[in-house]
């Protein structure tokens, strides 16, 4: 089996670790002193569990890996756009792609039964380029429920016990590229549960990024201090709680409990949110594809968000303050 990881960061390098040493081909797509890294010593993954060593293949230029079975995109969202035409080398007819899906992806209506069936989704993706490049037909749905941080170049560290990978067909089937890769992950030791309903998986993935890292970033609070501040909690409480009256009106079925999630991030008191982590490290945050999320599905379903609509644009003013968001 052929997977290529294109974006070696955290998730992309905990992933690419995991299969090569269950026995995949695995090539990854990385630049600057990570690729250096993962060229010289290939990838190192800290979990609270073990440590381990894999070779990989390592390049700055997909033309060198030929066709792959299996493409996962780990890259940020507002960076696949311009990955698109170095992405072509990689895709044959079989090719199954693994897109990021830290808001609602391009594809969320691709054969889902409703009156939305195989709707397009052009504010997700600008001039439908993913769509025409990568195809719906290619896609294979996951949500990374992984915390992770690169700590050293080629070197990555696992915040925390919980990494899982749940994946599945936009249909709902079990078809047997899916099954296939999910048995490829399980023998690397990846938690990769094969779902019938990927999209309940998406929504509380998107939902999480949304509140949890908005509320890190504007009051700089790692998840810990959330345990004494139960009207911080109340706010992020009523944004969870207008986007699952979202996800609902469109169908989807959420299958977790909204206070056994907050209990469960507050509870991961060794870990700092994403967004926060660009902050300490002044990059740009990952904050427009979430933006985009909200929009275009509260107005698909025609259920307003207020408390989200304010977090979010306090959240664009800090992100222009600190020089971290060009909007």
């Amino acid at each position: 089996m052929k997977v290529c990881i294109y974006g070696a960061g955290a998730i992309g390098g905990h992933i690419a670790g995991h299969l090569a040493r269950g026995g995949a081909d695995v090539s990854v797509v990385a630049r600057g002193p990570q690729l250096e890294a993962l060229r010289r010593n290939g990838v190192t993954v800290v979990t609270p569990k073990e440590t381990f060593t894999a070779q990989v293949k390592a390049t700055d230029d997909a033309r060198d890996l030929g066709v792959q079975d299996y493409v996962f995109l780990t890259l940020k969202s507002h960076q696949v756009d311009g990955a698109l035409p170095a992405l072509r080398p990689l895709l044959g007819p079989e090719t199954a792609v693994v897109p990021p899906t830290t808001g609602i992806p391009w594809w969320y209506f691709h054969g889902l039964d409703g009156p939305h069936r195989d709707r397009a989704l052009p504010a997700l993706d600008a001039g439908g380029r993913q769509r025409a490049t990568i195809g719906p037909e290619r896609v294979i749905g996951c949500a990374f429920w992984t915390a992770a941080e690169v700590t050293a170049p080629g070197v990555i560290h696992q915040d925390g016990a919980r990494a899982a990978y749940p994946i599945g067909e936009p249909d709902g089937s079990s078809s047997p590229r899916l099954i296939r890769l999910a048995e490829a992950m399980t023998a690397g030791g990846l938690s990769a549960p094969v779902q019938r309903d990927i999209r309940g998986q998406i929504w509380i993935k998107m939902i999480n990024s949304l509140c949890w890292n908005q509320a890190a970033f504007l009051t700089e609070a790692p998840n810990s201090a959330f345990q004494n501040a139960p009207n911080a909690v109340d706010v992020i409480r009523a944004m969870m709680t207008e986007m699952e009256a979202v996800a609902t009106a469109l169908g989807a079925t959420i299958p977790a409990p909204m206070e056994r999630r907050i209990d469960l991030t507050i509870q991961a008191t060794g870990h700092t949110m994403s967004m926060l982590q660009d902050l300490q490290r002044n990059r740009p945050i990952e904050i427009d594809v979430l933006a985009d999320s909200v929009a275009v599905m509260s107005e698909i379903s025609g259920v307003p968000t207020p408390t989200v609509d304010a977090l979010l644009a306090l959240t664009k003013l800090k992100g222009r303050i600190r020089g971290l968001y060009p909007g």
